[in-house]
Formats: C-alpha cells, sequence, structure tokens
C-alpha cells in the first residue's frame, strides 16, 4: 500500500525549496520507493506531470547526469527578444542616431534621449520592448547610462531670493574675503 498522506507530507515541507530539477528528482525518488503505481499516486498527491516523473525516473537510473548545474534541456526556457525580433537593434540605432552625444573617438557613448521615450517610440513601430530591455540594448550597443554632469548640477544650485539670509552673492566683491 502506498502512504499518500506522507509523500504529500514530505512535499509540502520540502515544496518551497525545491526547483524545477529537484521537484522532478523528489518526485521520481518518492514514486521509485513506492513501487508499482508509484507514478500515477505521486503525480495525484504532488501536482507534477507523470512525464515529469518518467524524465526523473531516467536521470535516476542514469545516475551522473552531464548537465548536473543546469535545470532545463540546452536550448529550453524562453527566446531571447533579439532572436525574436531581430530587426529591434537596427531600429533603436537608428533612433538614437541623432541623440548620439560625446566624442566620436572616444569609446564612451551615450543618449541625449530617455529609455522611455524610445521604449514607446519601438512601440509606435511595432516592437514589443519595455524600458528595460531598451537599456539592456543599449549597454550592449556600448552606450553609457549615465546623465549628463551638467543637468545633475543644475537641480543642486540653490534658489537666491533677495530676502533670504542663504542668498546667493550679488556682486564679485561680495566674494571677496575680508570686504565686510
Amino acid at each position: 500500500m502506498i502512504d499518500r498522506a506522507g509523500i504529500a507530507a514530505r512535499f509540502a515541507a520540502l515544496r518551497p525549496f525545491l526547483n524545477e530539477r529537484s521537484r522532478r528528482l523528489f518526485a521520481a525518488s518518492e514514486a521509485k520507493a513506492a513501487g508499482r503505481g508509484g507514478v500515477l499516486a505521486v503525480s495525484a498527491v504532488t501536482g507534477v506531470a507523470r512525464s515529469t516523473i518518467g524524465r526523473g525516473l531516467r536521470e535516476l537510473s542514469s545516475g551522473c547526469d552531464a548537465n548536473m548545474g543546469q535545470l532545463r534541456r540546452k536550448g529550453g526556457g524562453r527566446k531571447t527578444v533579439a532572436s525574436q525580433q531581430p530587426e529591434l537593434s537596427t531600429a533603436l540605432l537608428r533612433l538614437v542616431d541623432d541623440a548620439i552625444r560625446g566624442d566620436p573617438e572616444s569609446p564612451l557613448r551615450w543618449l541625449s534621449r530617455s529609455q522611455r521615450r524610445l521604449a514607446q517610440e519601438l512601440v509606435g513601430e511595432g516592437f514589443k520592448v519595455s524600458h528595460k530591455l531598451v537599456g539592456r540594448l543599449l549597454d550592449r550597443l556600448g552606450f553609457s547610462m549615465q546623465a549628463n554632469a551638467k543637468t545633475r548640477e543644475a537641480r543642486a544650485i540653490p534658489t537666491a531670493t533677495p530676502n533670504s539670509a542663504t542668498s546667493m552673492p550679488r556682486r564679485r566683491r561680495d566674494l571677496l574675503p575680508g570686504s565686510r
């Protein structure tokens, strides 16, 4: 007789710590320990597909796996945006061509347009992008993600009011030491 309650209790205790591969191997080891009908029982209790448990059983029987550090088979997972939309990089370069700043001889290049604005323009052209993806693509294309230093300094200057005790000096002689 298969102890379904025991399998469910062990799975519930370990579930928060299991990734895709370890969940598959846990279910396979429970099915192997249960014997005949174990795959069906473990699948019903844990919700792991029978085909996944079968894959885990093959991994357990093979011993050492060549892809021990990987969770999925080679080529598994989501495809990159560059492979789904191959013309995205050229469209992005076309958009930023007139907004490039910096010395053309220097390896440091930056833009005068925001990533969000570039993403909106690319979406308008029919691409599926976010501002974060635009930032990653610009980084790969060799652009710097830093703001213009002048822009940052302009925000730091205090505003001067005539009646303020912290107002900025009006004349050059007020800047000289001992002028008061």
